[in-house]
């Protein structure tokens, strides 16, 4: 028998059969003997939370869907979309060889966001925990829109209270990085003037 479907109706569960349906909802023997705690210790969880990993996981996928060899429209390079001036600014000179070595796209990441964190303690220091443009700013946040816009944009963003909000040629804006990259813990990295992405 068909039912119609309208907001008003109601379910009628004279309707509907498990009939033929292969049902079974006993645990597993082994499953059943093995305590709660057991199974949390052999369980494997990618959540990664606030923590640093967490924050390089979560901006990677915003940028490149996490895909260390991807170029995007504009040139952009790997897992954390690079440009070729920054990675100079790193100590790398060969995209291609950058491309194609996701141990070196790591220590660029760590490179940049030292060198990052050393241009904008100042900032870091005056504006992490005040609100602008509705928006708590926090350290992570700060990092992750120096990573999209480069360092000079955040102070500017920044200084200017919100008002100097500069966009990349997506559309995605200082503020909405440090927004949505807020809260991470970000104490691990240090700030370095010098900062080089090493193997």
């Amino acid at each position: 028998m068909a039912v119609a479907l309208y907001p008003d109706s109601t379910i009628n569960p004279d309707h509907y059969s498990t009939e033929g349906l292969e049902l079974n909802y006993n645990f597993n023997k082994d499953l059943a003997l093995k305590s709660e705690n057991e199974i949390e210790q052999n369980m494997f969880t990618p959540y990664l939370g606030k923590s640093f990993e967490g924050f390089k996981e979560a901006l990677a996928f915003k940028e490149s869907r996490g895909d260390y060899f991807t170029v995007n429209t504009l040139g952009y390079l790997g897992k954390y979309q690079f440009g070729k001036e920054t990675l100079k600014v790193i100590g790398i000179y060969n995209p291609n060889h950058f491309l194609y070595n996701p141990e070196l796209q790591e220590k660029a990441f760590v490179a940049n966001a030292e060198r990052n964190k050393w241009v904008l303690r100042k900032d870091i220091k005056r504006f992490e925990g005040k609100v602008i443009g509705g928006v708590k700013v926090t350290e992570s946040g700060i990092l992750a829109a120096a990573h999209l816009a480069g360092p000079g944009s955040v102070k500017k963003y920044l200084r200017s209270y919100g008002s100097n909000n500069f966009a990349d040629a997506y559309g995605t804006t200082v503020k909405h990085y440090i927004k949505k990259f807020s809260g991470y813990d970000t104490s691990i990295v240090t700030p370095n003037k010098k900062a080089k992405a090493v193997l």
